[in-house]
């Protein structure tokens, strides 16, 4: 089996995007880049021992989570300003290197929360509205293609960072045994997509594997 290595698109991002903390579109291009190159390398790992793909292999919701912590690591070792919270399960993921004792904090405000799903648009479920800067990476995985053989590598088709506040969400609930959520209602979903920093729209092409092409 042949593996694709999936290439960010530079033509993609938003030339007239401003971000927050100095980031960088370089900073979420070589953080997106660096989780294709880790699927390339496990997939082409497991393609030697005729195992199937980690995309098929892990069930959504976990990748998705593998995905986020994935992207809040590299953002982090790539961002001049920004490193990871150091607080388990703290909020948010990315804080202003030097603001927190440690940089860890449990609930602070100067940093970046970030979050993956396959929803289009990036409307995703959150543990609580919050004011926060708010990042939403946007992945398409290959789960359909027959033989299982020919799949491409999963791909990011949208990015989005906006400063949201606790009145551009409304509350899930979720009964007696589910965990309250939150999710950005319609005008706070709108403001999220003014603000896009990558979007990739372009349909696949073909099914088959392209090995080291973009």
């Amino acid at each position: 089996m042949s593996v694709e290595r999936r290439h960010v698109r530079r033509e993609c991002f938003n030339p007239d995007i401003v971000l927050p903390y100095e980031l960088r579109r370089l900073d979420f291009e070589s953080a997106m880049q660096d989780v294709y190159d880790f699927f390339y390398d496990v997939n082409q790992h497991l393609a030697g021992k005729d195992l199937g793909r980690l995309e098929d292999t892990v069930r959504g919701a976990i990748l998705s989570g593998v995905v986020s912590d994935m992207l809040t690591a590299y953002l982090a070792s790539h961002s001049r300003t920004l490193v990871t919270n150091g607080y388990h399960n703290g909020h948010p993921d990315l804080v202003v290197a030097g603001t927190y004792p440690e940089d860890a904090v449990k609930a602070g405000e100067a940093g970046v929360e970030v979050k993956a799903t396959t929803k289009r648009g990036g409307a995703v479920d959150t543990h609580g509205a919050r004011d926060q800067w708010f990042c939403v990476f946007v992945y398409s995985v290959d789960r359909e293609t027959q033989p299982a053989a020919n799949r491409r590598p999963l791909r990011f088709t949208e990015v989005y960072l906006a400063h949201v506040t606790t009145a551009d969400f409304r509350r899930n609930e979720r009964g007696e045994l589910g965990t309250p959520t939150a999710t950005l209602h319609r005008d706070g979903i709108a403001k999220l997509r003014k603000s896009w920093v990558y979007l990739d729209a372009e349909p696949e092409l073909d099914s088959g594997p392209e090995a080291g092409g973009p």
